[in-house]
């Protein structure tokens, strides 16, 4: 399996969950390298933004910035030699994240049933871009899927970013959240058209300000949370940024 590279070894680490509906908790992540979107604004473009690839991305502009070259960012391991990583933390909350971990379920299946077999009361979360269906054993292994269909401010063609059957399927899921990052005022038509075409429940929507910085998801979240007091979603902040900046591995 491709997972993502940090140090010396792969992107695997001990943290509290930063967003979703468990946010708050202890887990340890491991993240999944190669994804098939590419978001302007990824907080993660070490798992697929390549040298020799066209996409474009935000940190374009900071100087020294160049895209990744593929082996010094990819960790190869197996579902066994993953399991033994993750079960060393002795977390019972495991987040698979990416990238985008379902082009990979099988080989996260595999790591599911090892860890399972030392720990058999332990939390599976999976956080998918929601463009694909995982393999039913792979669904039916995982607790929660945290899906986060991309809108037009990822920079993408909705044909790319949206798969109606794959939305369809996780809004008939109790296994799913959705979350939506929100840049604008303008993102929530957006949003509300995807949840009515995609009869998904209000209830399981969350909106979470785009941002790298406190600071900056401080100029969104004071009218994100007007919007969803109105209209009946869930504010989502992101615990992770305010205490540890936009740095990898906590």
């Amino acid at each position: 399996m491709k997972l993502a590279k940090l140090g010396d070894g792969p992107e695997i680490f001990h943290t509290i969950q930063g967003e979703g509906v468990s946010a708050g908790c202890p887990a340890v992540f491991v993240r999944a390298s190669r994804c098939n979107l590419h978001c302007v604004w990824c907080d993660t473009d070490h798992t697929w933004n390549f040298e020799g690839t066209p996409w474009p991305h935000e940190k374009d502009a900071v100087p020294g910035y160049a895209k990744h070259r593929k082996a010094d960012v990819t960790f190869e391991s197996t579902p066994a030699e993953t399991a033994r990583r993750i079960l060393a933390f002795k977390c019972p909350r495991v987040v698979i994240t990416g990238g985008e971990p379902l082009l990979q379920d099988e080989e996260f299946l595999q790591m599911i049933r090892h860890i399972r077999m030392e720990m058999p009361d332990c939390v599976f979360e999976v956080e998918t871009n929601g463009t694909r269906i995982p393999c039913p054993a792979f669904a039916d292994a995982v607790h929660q899927f945290n899906i986060s269909p991309k809108l037009a401010n990822a920079g993408m063609p909705e044909s790319l970013r949206l798969n109606d059957r794959a939305l369809r399927y996780f809004a008939a899921s109790p296994k799913s959240w959705f979350k939506f990052v929100v840049s604008s005022p303008g993102d929530l038509t957006e949003i509300s058209d995807l949840q009515l075409s995609h009869a998904i429940p209000r209830e399981r929507i969350l909106l979470m300000p785009e941002g790298r910085t406190s600071t900056e998801l401080d100029n969104t979240a004071p009218w994100l949370a007007e919007i969803c007091r109105d209209h009946g979603y869930r504010l989502c902040d992101r615990l992770h940024i305010r205490l540890w900046g936009d740095r990898r591995g906590v």
